[in-house]
């Protein structure tokens, strides 16, 4: 292919927010001019929690987006672009469940890009066992409840439709078949 069927000609920043650059992007699509919405996200990071009898510590939280609660993986966006991804889920694990483990022992598990059309956000998940209590550290504006549930009954939640975050059924499923847990 001597040249590619689409090229980015111009990106233009349109909004900055918090954790967001929306941008419109003006592409030469085939041929033909275009204008693309393009989000950039700095990335984040989220952590399947083992405990000692297996189970994994969910949390439940209000997701504005959603305008309801939902069920899933401890995660958080990085502090700042290039903190480094087992940084931000160490954190975020004691954070949000109040347990932590030594950063050593997180394992890398998947990458996942969280809304490939649109936007860049890139989440790595771990894998936390050897949890040990500690305190939950929440932002001002959070509340969270930490629940436990078995690899099984989050699948049947998975596939009832009941858990659609999709961060979070990439580290359910992922888990469940790496470490083949039933």
């Amino acid at each position: 292919m001597d040249q590619l069927p689409v090229k980015r000609l111009d990106r233009t920043l349109k909004y900055q927010g918090s954790i967001l650059k929306i941008y419109e992007d003006t592409v030469d699509a085939n041929g033909h001019l275009a204008h693309w919405d393009f989000i950039h996200h700095n990335g984040a990071a989220a952590v399947v929690p083992v405990t000692k009898d297996g189970t994994i510590l969910m949390v439940r939280q209000y997701r504005n987006a959603l305008d309801r609660y939902t069920l899933e993986v401890p995660a958080g966006a990085l502090n700042f672009p290039e903190e480094p991804k087992i940084d931000c889920a160490h954190r975020e694990l004691e954070e949000e469940t109040g347990y932590k483990t030594e950063k050593e022992k997180l394992e890398f598990l998947i990458r996942v890009n969280t809304t490939v059309a649109f936007c860049d956000e890139v989440i790595d998940i771990f894998v936390a066992r050897d949890l040990e209590p500690s305190v939950q550290n929440l932002d001002e504006d959070e509340y969270i409840e930490v629940e436990e549930w078995t690899v099984k009954d989050l699948e049947e939640k998975i596939y009832q439709g009941e858990i659609t975050d999709g961060k979070t059924i990439a580290a359910i499923l992922a888990y469940a078949r790496k470490y083949d847990v039933k």
